[in-house]
């Protein structure tokens, strides 16, 4: 435990993969985490499960994002979550759930999952954040979790970049319009990285090393990489940094 003590942090999408692994990294610095998933009950338990059982506090929250009144959904968990522990404000907040539908060129792609692409990685955050503005701390950190298909040309679809893309736009003016509180706003571009999600993707020998190839660290990423980044955003190290992307990939494509 250590320089979060006294934190309260909500993860979005903290169940599994990139957001469990930020989640866990939060609590083991010491902070209360609010773990929140749209479906996987049993995956957020155990993520909760996990940070209590190292040492840490968390609680769960449901609420399913992209869909009507769900921001009014999360906010109430969150204030019941935050409640049983003694807690009302918020001193971190990260954007990490997103939805991703991949192998969709702009010949195939529709409407419909262009929407809901955008409702979950950019309409969400951006309401989210706003509701949840007063209950921040001045001082606060907001972290969203970006891609590095916003550098180079993703091969999976044009969907996906230009949501993060516009969420990157979003954290670069929201910094400015909370500055004057002291809370910075940063976003965390992520490449290649081992999650459950991406396991079969890379359990291809040849797209394992093509990947590995385009990165000039030579290996495909952790979770602890990317968890250890968003961890130095949240902490008081990070005080001077604000509006900027850093990017976690090892070097792709550089």
């Amino acid at each position: 435990m250590g320089n979060l003590s006294g934190k309260v942090a909500l993860v979005t999408g903290s169940s599994r993969g990139i957001g469990r692994g930020i989640a866990e990294r939060l609590a083991r610095d010491g902070a209360l985490v609010v773990v929140h998933h749209s479906s996987s009950e049993a995956a957020a338990e155990e993520t909760a499960a996990a940070i209590t059982e190292a040492g840490g506090r968390a609680c769960v929250v449901r609420a399913e994002l992209g869909v009507p009144h769900d921001v009014d959904t999360l906010a109430a968990g969150l204030e019941t979550g935050l409640r049983a522990h003694g807690e009302s404000t918020l001193d971190i907040l990260v954007h990490n759930a997103a939805l991703n539908l991949m192998g969709r060129p702009i010949e195939v792609l529709t409407p419909e999952e262009f929407d809901r692409m955008i409702a979950v990685n950019v309409k969400a955050p951006l309401f989210l954040t706003q509701r949840l503005l007063p209950r921040l701390r001045d001082g606060g950190r907001i972290i969203n979790i970006s891609s590095v298909s916003t550098r180079i040309a993703s091969a999976h679809g044009i969907g996906y970049p230009l949501t993060k893309g516009a969420l990157e736009v979003f954290s670069h003016s929201l910094a400015k319009h909370l500055g004057p509180r002291g809370i910075t706003v940063n976003s965390v571009a992520v490449g290649f990285t081992r999650t459950d999600m991406t396991a079969e993707a890379l359990a291809d020998p040849a797209n394992l090393e093509r990947n590995i190839s385009l990165t000039a660290l030579g290996r495909i990423g952790r979770v602890p990489d990317i968890a250890d980044a968003v961890a130095f955003l949240a902490s008081d190290d990070a005080r001077w940094i604000t509006g900027a992307k850093i990017d976690v990939t090892g070097g792709v494509n550089l």
